[in-house]
């Protein structure tokens, strides 16, 4: 039988119990599941957003393009995730129907940030009460804004973050090393896809290929999802 401190025991069954050294393991544990999940990334440019994931997958016979980690929230808007897809699905179902609301009363299309801060809170809500588990997912979420293209991180505490680049999930340490080495302000559209394709290759290694990366761009034309041979070509 596994030996645990008194300090620990038992903190990790309610979300709403801090342990004695001030945290919420719970928490913790969400943060876990997102560190396990498949790596996604994203990258501002001169005039436009980047975001990537690992469509990650151990069946042979699934068809990759049923896996999507991808999800289109407004016009220029876009969101990725790692950790539980499910969570995020719903999540993301949330997120459209805030920015129809605030499109149906101000007669214009919801800012990233507002949008961010809504995620935000909702997970922040979902460490306050008995009964729940904080959502398994940090987001990544892209457009552009007034002051220029933007991308928020945001954790299972319901803290958020504004990033250049910024990769979450698995191998995402290394990752987000390469962004810090190589990332250049104003860089071009080709140059961030392909510095995104260059990330994932040397985070998966061997195991990368082509057809595992789900990808779409934001630009002042809109939204654009880039496919297979696209991604070669950029590459």
């Amino acid at each position: 039988m596994q030996f645990v401190p008194n300090q620990v025991m038992g903190y990790d069954r309610a979300i709403t119990v801090f342990s004695p050294d001030g945290r919420l393991l719970q928490v913790e544990y969400a943060k876990k599941a997102v560190s396990l999940g498949a790596m996604a990334l994203g990258i501002t440019g001169k005039d436009h957003v980047v975001l990537m994931a690992d469509r990650h997958r151990t069946d042979n016979l699934l068809i990759p393009e049923s896996v999507q980690k991808i999800f289109r929230i407004d016009r220029r808007i876009l969101s990725t995730s790692s950790g539980l897809i499910s969570d995020a699905r719903v999540l993301v179902k949330k997120c459209r129907v805030r920015a129809q609301q605030h499109k149906l009363t101000y007669g214009e299309d919801i800012d990233v940030e507002s949008l961010v801060k809504f995620v935000a809170d909702m997970e922040q809500a979902y460490t306050q009460y008995g009964g729940i588990r904080p959502f398994g997912i940090s987001f990544l979420i892209g457009g552009l804004e007034e002051k220029g293209p933007a991308i928020f991180l945001t954790e299972p505490s319901g803290i958020y973050f504004k990033y250049k680049a910024k990769a979450v999930g698995m191998n995402s340490q290394e990752a987000n090393k390469l962004l810090q080495k190589n990332y250049k302000a104003n860089m071009d559209l080709k140059a961030s896809v392909k510095l995104a394709i260059q990330t994932f290759k040397k985070a998966l290694g061997k195991e990368f290929s082509y057809d595992r990366l789900e990808s779409s761009v934001i630009t002042t034309d809109g939204i654009k999802e880039l496919g297979e041979e696209e991604l070669k070509k950029l590459s």
